[in-house]
């Protein structure tokens, strides 16, 4: 499964895109994160769906420090993708 998310909120200067590159390489899950210039993050997750989603509830509340507003998480069509990359 691979899922595209975008988190908004305060986000960014909480070590929210390490957070997310620890636990999806813990639970083996490819893909990337990266920080966006309007002060969201943005994931693409690929792995069992299960992990994946593990990964998205995460993005609901993140790490220490972040406040999460919004979590927009779509569905789209694997594209094996190979590790994870903080972008």
């Amino acid at each position: 499964m691979r899922c595209h998310t975008i988190v908004r909120g305060r986000v960014q200067g909480v070590f929210f895109r390490d957070s997310v590159r620890r636990m999806a390489t813990d639970l083996g899950v490819a893909g990337w994160v990266r920080n966006c210039p309007d002060g969201s993050v943005e994931a693409v997750f690929e792995g069992e769906p299960d992990v994946v989603q593990r990964l998205v509830d995460f993005c609901r509340t993140g790490p220490p420090g972040a406040h999460v507003d919004e979590v927009q998480a779509t569905a789209e069509e694997p594209r094996g993708e190979q590790g994870f990359a903080v972008e």
